[in-house]
């Protein structure tokens, strides 16, 4: 298997994804869910990381986080291997760690209190005195914009998509995490409340001094929330680089038809018409070569033969494709 190497960032890493493979056996197949991935996240940062539903990304930041084990390569966080940890020494460095999920909704028991529920997190901690946990829940339900008064006593049904998004946030950040993986955190809500929610994550970065790994499949968000923009394309990185220079200049052929998709409010403005050829394949028998030359209009014998490694094509821009768009 060809490995890709990390693109380099130039503060302190906080997270070093390194050679990660995800594989999932189906009966007498396997499927290659995420294939020797490689990227650092600095402290502070927001890395988006976009690419079609399926091609891996909610994998990659569940392994990241060791809710899915994986199958080979190393996750280092502040320079702690999280994939060689087990137990309590696991269970202590997931403090700092934590993930918001994709439907806040389905994410809350049903049947707790939102108190209890923000809570909780608290509780496995060992944090003992009743006090205290009232006191921090207090704390972080008024910094996600709600009123502890009016929410502790209440069921999670009570409340709308965004506010519940809301306190999924709160329970997030109960302990005060270094790291957060959002997985899609607006998909779910409609539009009117999405920016609220993208400008609440914004504000508890800065609060919190948090580094994000925000997965979503909507370049538009990524792009007015992120730092730097990775794009994956069935279970492999095809280009990372600085949000505005990437939407500007896309290397690969992928990243320039995801961002040609994007939506113009403007009735004079056409849609494009350039779409890829064919069906995305299946991560069962994923394509030789680059993955994406199936479907890619520049594709040649090389790209059949051999597998693309990311590059550098511009300062801080990386790109694994054999015929760059720059």
């Amino acid at each position: 298997m060809m490995l890709q190497s990390a693109p380099s960032v130039s503060s302190e890493a906080l997270l070093d994804v390194d050679n990660l493979v995800v594989e999932y056996p189906v009966g007498a197949k396997i499927v290659h869910a995420v294939s020797g991935v490689s990227l650092q996240i600095a402290r502070g940062e927001t890395l988006g990381l976009v690419g079609e539903s399926g091609c891996g990304k909610s994998t990659l930041g569940r392994a990241v986080l060791q809710l899915r084990r994986p199958t080979a390569g190393r996750v280092l966080f502040d320079g702690h291997d999280l994939t060689a940890m087990q137990g309590d020494a696991l269970r202590l460095m997931r403090r700092r760690v934590q993930l918001i999920f994709q439907d806040p909704i389905a994410s809350l028991n049903p049947r707790r209190k939102i108190g209890d529920i923000v809570a909780e997190p608290l509780v496995i901690a060992g944090v003992k005195d009743p006090e205290k946990r009232k006191q921090l829940v207090h704390e972080v339900l008024t910094a996600v914009g709600l009123d502890p008064t009016l929410v502790v006593g209440r069921l999670p049904h009570e409340f709308s998509g965004g506010q519940c998004q809301r306190i999924c946030i709160a329970r997030a950040l109960i302990l005060n995490p270094e790291f957060i993986v959002c997985d899609e955190p607006v998909s779910a809500l409609d539009v009117s409340i999405r920016a609220q929610i993208l400008n609440l994550l914004e504000e508890m970065k800065g609060r919190f001094g948090l580094t994000l790994l925000f997965i979503a499949h909507d370049l538009a968000v990524v792009k007015a929330v992120s730092d730097r923009v990775a794009v994956m394309y069935l279970g492999r990185l095809c280009e990372v680089g600085p949000s505005e220079q990437l939407f500007a200049r896309p290397a690969h052929p992928y990243t320039a038809l995801l961002i040609e998709a994007i939506p113009v409010p403007d009735p004079d403005v056409r849609p494009t018409e350039t779409v890829p050829v064919g069906e995305p394949p299946s991560p069962i028998a994923p394509p030789s070569g680059c993955r994406f030359r199936t479907r890619c209009p520049r594709a040649d014998q090389r790209c059949s033969d051999e597998m693309p490694e990311l590059r550098v094509v511009a300062p801080g821009q990386f790109v694994a494709c054999h015929h760059p768009l720059i």
